[in-house]
């Protein structure tokens, strides 16, 4: 698998990565994106540069070396005039996807889906030979789709729906709205355990105002969770929907080719933790290392 994150935008990105890169025995983690993002009176081009410096400061907390393996993408987002953007990232997921292997390159998405849709654009014959699991959205049921990955490039989003490669989609709430945590549960198991285990406690700490109840959802985990072990991520093959405009899931036509289509109905919050909580102990008793695939 490739997972492409825009790692500092909020602060669940980071637990995502720390778990791909703490599950060697279940994933094959090839190579790690960085996406862009917008925050107001930023530039994507600084939301790209931040995730990239982000992904750099886990792997340094981890100790793992990233050369070669991080892949920056692209600056900007895409437009109806604009379907690729030239970037390292796009180009990395082009050539592994077309590389002899025993099966496809998951492609694992936590963020708005610029680098993969020009990836698409550029090489539409990759689409046979990936499946896409993203985290972003609304289920199909909710009137309005609109949610931050995909608002922030609705039409990388239509090019990935429309492209035909095989897609789980987990959608925000009703599935991944049920990775909820608190600061005393990682003040618990996850700040013991090492720099790493200090730094996202500390993200969380500081991201949101305290008080006693205060709860988090760490969406992305979401996506990890099910690569790992699909029955914490419980999916139903449904139509694959199409994005308007309006950014409101409509059917496509009665015409459109069939193309593998899955959605996440809910999430098993708590074996996701507890992988997490477990592997990070592991990792700090030294009875488990982090890293890529080789």
């Amino acid at each position: 698998m490739v997972l492409d994150t825009d790692t500092a935008n909020e602060i669940d990105d980071q637990f995502a990565v720390v778990h791909a890169l703490l599950s060697q025995d279940r994933l094959q983690l090839e190579a790690m994106y960085a996406t862009l993002f917008l925050r107001q009176g930023d530039s994507p081009a600084r939301g790209l540069d931040e995730s990239d410096a982000e992904i750099h400061r886990l792997l340094e907390r981890l100790g793992v070396d990233g050369s070669g393996r991080v892949h920056r993408g692209a600056d900007r987002f895409l437009s109806e005039d604009v379907g690729s953007v030239n970037n390292a990232a796009s180009d990395d997921l082009i050539q592994r996807a077309m590389e002899p292997r025993q099966g496809p390159l998951w492609v694992v998405a936590i963020g708005a889906l610029t680098n993969i849709a020009s990836a698409l654009n550029s090489a539409p014959y990759i689409a046979g030979r990936i499946v896409i699991v993203w985290l972003g959205g609304q289920p199909q049921h909710r009137e309005d789709a609109r949610e931050f990955n995909l608002y922030q490039d609705p039409v990388a989003a239509r090019t990935v729906f429309a492209s035909g490669a095989p897609l789980v989609h987990i959608p925000c709430y009703g599935a991944a709205s049920h990775l909820l945590t608190s600061t005393a549960e990682l003040d618990a198991y996850v700040r013991p355990q090492g720099a790493i285990g200090e730094y996202l406690a500390e993200i969380f700490r500081d991201h949101n105002e305290q008080y006693p109840g205060r709860s988090k959802e760490i969406w992305d985990l979401s996506a990890t969770g099910y690569v790992i072990s699909p029955s914490w991520v419980p999916t139903r093959s449904v139509g694959r929907p199409m994005l308007s405009a309006e950014m409101k899931w409509v059917a496509p036509p009665d015409d459109a080719p069939l193309a593998a289509f899955s959605e996440a109905q809910y999430v098993r919050r708590d074996p996701i933790f507890n992988d997490l909580f477990t592997k990070l102990a592991e990792f700090h008793r030294g009875e488990r290392t982090a890293g890529f695939a080789d």
